[in-house]
């Protein structure tokens, strides 16, 4: 059969953007923009975005930056001087998205704030991106990802009895910068009906907030918050990780009734559990607990792990390994892209939707500055 795919339309060719960004929620957002084919200048400070400085395990590049920044145009810039301020602000007068995530007020001191730039550019959308909002009185502290975690109180609920966790990747950064992107295509359907711009504002602590209303819910309404449980649910039971013979673990879940009886029966096969008033439903399972668990880790105990998880496949029983990031890397349902960088190209994970019959093309990750010439005099008085 001859190859049917092709390269992938960009839905947002044409659009130019313009970041004035640093470390991960605004250049991941900028870096999907630009995944769909939007022009993204990614404004610098002259020693660069200091996520670059991150590490230097990939060929010498920082992983972060090398994930987020594919597919942009670098210009260093030193917005204290007169002349580089001058240049990005006509650069803003062409652009249909303005993205900073500068420390608080910032943007606003050196004139690139929303009112001024969307008074002069009714059609621009900007999208300002900070740790804790922009009222309160939190408005002007800066923030981290880890702190944010913190102080959202996502950290409480992770990690194990004995004390709270990190998620440990850049959560609260990563749904900002998701909640950015999604914004911005939300104010690029607006302005197509009305042809008036939009000015966005996001926030760390806002996303995550979100991201953490049903532990807030419990708290509000319910006994309160989720204990820590480690690799287990607090509020579905089963659904965690056992110990087959041998101590290899599985991650297996159980969400409603029917999955319940097909693994007490045919997993378990302890039949006599399904009358056992401790475990007659969801909430009376989470509350014993212990008991559930005693009896799931004698069986499993006695299993080893194929015997195990065929039984489970056969039980239409969803269940999983507790792998590390090396069996990620090989791991068979893994797609990746190449992108070049300054020092090579490098393998990506594939942009998560696919486009049935065509393919991704991404841009390539640039150095300090690399397009600073050509910009200069493309953007000129």
């Amino acid at each position: 059969m001859a190859d049917m795919t092709k390269p992938l339309a960009k839905p947002l060719e044409g659009l130019l953007v313009v970041s004035l960004e640093q470390a991960v929620a605004a250049p991941y957002c900028s870096s999907r923009l630009a995944d769909a084919g939007a022009r993204v200048i990614k404004l610098e400070r002259p020693e660069g975005d200091f996520a670059r400085g991150y590490d230097r395990v990939v060929h010498g590049e920082s992983a972060y930056f090398v994930w987020l920044n594919r597919g942009k145009e670098s210009l260093a810039v030193d917005l204290k001087q007169p002349d580089d301020l001058a240049l990005v602000k006509r650069m803003l007068a062409k652009a249909d998205v303005f993205i900073q995530n500068l420390a608080p007020g910032a943007a606003g001191r050196l004139g690139l704030g929303h009112e001024a730039l969307r008074k002069a550019h009714p059609r621009r959308i900007t999208c300002d991106i900070s740790g804790y909002g922009e009222t309160g009185p939190y408005a002007r502290m800066k923030a981290y990802d880890l702190l944010v975690q913190a102080e959202s109180g996502l950290a409480s609920i992770t990690g194990r009895p004995e004390g709270p966790g990190r998620v440990g990747v850049s959560v609260c950064d990563i749904a900002c910068g998701m909640y950015a992107y999604q914004a911005v295509l939300e104010a690029l359907l607006l302005r197509g009906r009305t042809g008036e711009g939009s000015a966005l504002a996001t926030s760390l602590f806002s996303g995550m907030a979100d991201w953490m209303t049903v532990p807030l819910l419990h708290q509000d309404y319910g006994p309160g918050a989720p204990k820590r449980v480690g690799l287990n649910h607090p509020s579905i039971a089963p659904y965690g990780v056992y110990a087959c013979q041998g101590g290899e673990e599985v991650v297996f879940s159980i969400q409603n009734e029917r999955e319940w009886k097909r693994l007490v029966e045919e997993v378990l096969q302890r039949p006599e559990m399904l009358d056992d008033p401790r475990f007659a439903d969801n909430t009376a399972r989470v509350e014993n607990r212990p008991a559930l668990d005693a009896i799931i880790d004698a069986v499993f105990g006695a299993l080893d792990r194929e015997t195990l998880t065929k039984r489970l496949f056969a039980a239409a029983i969803a269940y999983g390994a507790v792998n590390t990031p090396a069996d990620l890397s090989a791991h068979p349902q893994l797609r990746r892209v190449t992108v070049a960088t300054p020092t090579g190209p490098v393998e990506l994970v594939a942009p998560p939707v696919e486009m049935r019959g065509s393919e991704w093309n991404l841009g390539a990750v640039p150095a300090i500055d690399q397009h600073g010439a050509a910009l200069r005099k493309e953007f000129a008085a």
